[in-house]
């Protein structure tokens, strides 16, 4: 049930993010939505890293849950001051070569559709950290295309599979 909270509150974000990108959202109002999603994704990292039941998957998962959290936070982080975003940038480089073995590691274990769909989601979200990479780090052009994946992803890797997990319409 926590990851279906997470995804839902992360398709938000990337959808908004995506929407901020392309000036349909102001500066200081996109902050809120990351600090709610960097702050719920951080207490859930926390909950299974430290949880009384916590072992090495759930610990393995609140790491991977902390590059959402933390890539979250900086983003409001960087709308309150000003920041150009070139720290972000690197980190999401970090974020997106980290993506690809999990991506790998994923498919490669998959036994179920949700699985397979994990897995995919991870490729989609190491391709996403890049075009952040390219666009903030090394000053790219390519802010339309960061946006429209951003919305895309926020739609199909993170709202919809998490509605449907909190449902219970996907197990």
């Amino acid at each position: 049930m926590l990851l279906g909270l997470s995804l839902f509150y992360v398709g938000a974000v990337l959808i908004l993010n995506g929407l901020w990108m392309l000036e349909r959202i102001g500066d200081r109002e996109i902050s809120i939505i990351n600090l709610f999603t960097g702050g719920l994704t951080l207490l859930v990292a926390l909950r299974l890293a430290f949880g009384a039941d916590a072992d090495s998957a759930s610990i393995r998962a609140a790491a991977l849950s902390l590059l959402f959290s933390f890539t979250y936070l900086w983003v409001a982080y960087n709308r309150f001051t000003g920041a150009d975003g070139r720290g972000l940038g690197w980190f999401s480089l970090f974020v997106a070569i980290t993506a690809v073995p999990v991506a790998i590691d994923s498919l490669g274990q998959a036994a179920s559709a949700r699985d397979w769909w994990l897995g995919l989601s991870w490729a989609a979200w190491a391709v996403l950290w890049l075009l952040f990479f390219l666009l903030l780090a090394l000053q790219k052009r390519i802010v339309r295309l960061t946006a429209a994946v951003a919305i895309g992803q926020g739609i199909f890797t993170g709202w919809l599979p998490g509605y449907l997990l909190l449902t219970g319409t996907l197990h």
